[in-house]
């Protein structure tokens, strides 16, 4: 399958590659878009460049980021163009950068919105309910490893996940935290962790084809406290306090200058949009089949034309007539 998908992505380039130069007789020009570094942001990413690119005549310039730091660009330099698959509600920088003018929000990337927890692998909850709560946890750090694996630093929840755990006092409990490189090194934590059924605490989130290939069972914890979770997003926060996630809202995002620029390139972006099922499913095959984002991409765009036709205006629809028969 493989194999098929990457001839089909050499097919479309061939096809298509000299064609898309404009769209609807306006021309796009240089676009640049963020491949957060994660799986379903990277995927999301290869999707939205290929069509900007053949449906739209954009130039699409990739740029490696995290959202902390790619907030951070756009709010001092107006770039990166577009920020894809933002979890607005734990990153406390988003709503300022709307409010001031200099950020707009497109459309709600992953339509059923995102799950972020703490967990544990299913296996170990079955053989040890009591580590499904936080003060099991506590009580035998040992059982779960003495490890609680966090995100990479750059990502929102690397700082939300620190100030949670400042406030719940794992100093000295026998827990600590062990920040991964990459969202791959944790991601790979948790296969390794069912390979072995050891034990397994730590942080993720969904849609993820980790979370649909393994099961893992949220750890209870404080009921969601909007207050404390706001100064828990916050690097300087002085008061951490200890609070679930709430259901993220996960959108795609575009410097004003950008959108206003560039009205037929904001729609598209404000039309992508996965429900958690799609992108799984995605995901899931691309893990299985060791297959790189690009190739995702042409596997989710040759498995789904009715999705996303419909994202596109009829321009771009007569430029990728072919993929859509």
């Amino acid at each position: 399958m493989k194999k098929m998908v990457t001839g089909a992505a050499a097919a479309v380039a061939l096809t298509f590659g000299a064609n898309a130069a404009m769209a609807d007789g306006h021309a796009c020009g240089d676009v640049s878009i963020t491949q957060m570094d994660w799986a379903s942001a990277a995927v999301v990413t290869a999707v939205s460049k290929f069509l900007m690119e053949q449906g739209y005549g954009c130039s699409v310039q990739v740029v490696p980021s995290s959202t902390v730091p790619a907030l951070t660009s756009l709010a001092e330099t107006g770039e990166p163009d577009i920020l894809t698959e933002v979890w607005a509600n734990s990153t406390p920088a988003y709503e300022p950068l709307l409010a001031d003018g200099k950020l707009v929000e497109l459309g709600n990337v992953l339509s059923d919105g995102g799950v972020e927890a703490w967990w544990i692998p299913a296996y170990l909850a079955e053989s040890n309910p009591e580590l499904t709560t936080w003060e099991g946890i506590m009580a035998n750090p040992a059982a779960v490893g003495g490890k609680f694996h966090d995100c990479p630093s750059g990502w929102a929840c690397d700082i939300i996940n620190n100030n949670n755990l400042k406030a719940a006092n794992i100093e000295g409990s026998g827990l600590e935290r062990f920040q991964h490189g990459s969202g791959e090194t944790l991601q790979t934590s948790i296969a390794a962790a069912y390979d072995e059924k050891a034990p397994w605490f730590g942080y993720y989130w969904a849609p993820t084809a980790v979370l649909g290939k393994y099961p893992m069972v949220a750890v209870k914890v404080p009921e969601y406290n909007a207050e404390a979770h706001a100064c828990n997003g916050d690097v300087d926060c002085a008061t951490p306090g200890f609070s679930a996630y709430p259901a993220s809202k996960v959108v795609t995002a575009a410097s004003k200058a950008f959108v206003e620029e560039n009205p037929a390139i904001a729609e598209l972006m404000g039309n992508i949009s996965f429900t958690n099922a799609q992108m799984g499913e995605v995901l899931a095959w691309r893990l299985d089949n060791n297959a790189s984002y690009d190739e995702a991409a042409v596997y989710f765009l040759t498995n789904n034309k009715d999705v996303w036709g419909g994202w596109l205006n009829d321009g771009a629809k007569e430029k990728l007539a072919a993929l859509l028969k």
